[in-house]
């Protein structure tokens, strides 16, 4: 089984390739599997899955989300992998998959890994936004 945290990477190039592309979720995860492992065959990743299946179900109310906070950007001039860690980041917020806490800091881990120091302070101004605005969890 997967690390949380490699999960979430590989939620993230799923995210991506989707966000460029377009394309049935299904048909992504399993391009992002067959260009991966093109000689093995590893198992599904069930919790990369659940992240990339629950982001793209509530889709407009995770960018509507991202829209109130991101001051000054809109979503299609963001950079692609900032926009697709704060969506992976924001649906992890509103579905209570994970503490709050543990939540945004992978995000930050995923933007200094695959981003820049200025989108990790980006990512982790907007994540604050939103997750004040959440309810807290009962």
């Amino acid at each position: 089984m997967a690390s949380r945290r490699r999960s979430r990477q590989r939620a993230l190039q799923i995210l991506f390739s989707w966000d460029a592309r377009r394309q049935p979720v299904d048909e992504a995860i399993n391009a992002f599997y067959e260009t991966l492992f093109a000689e093995e065959h590893p198992e599904r990743d069930p919790f990369a899955a659940e992240l990339v299946n629950g982001t793209i179900q509530h889709i407009e109310e995770v960018d509507e989300r991202i829209r109130r906070h991101a001051e000054h950007w809109r979503m299609e001039r963001m950079p692609a992998v900032d926009r697709n860690i704060l969506r992976l980041a924001v649906y992890e917020l509103m579905h209570g998959l994970t503490p709050a806490a543990v939540a945004i800091d992978e995000a930050l881990e995923l933007a200094r890994k695959f981003s820049s120091e200025e989108s990790v302070q980006f990512v982790n101004g907007v994540l604050d936004a939103v997750h004040r605005e959440l309810p807290a969890p009962s």
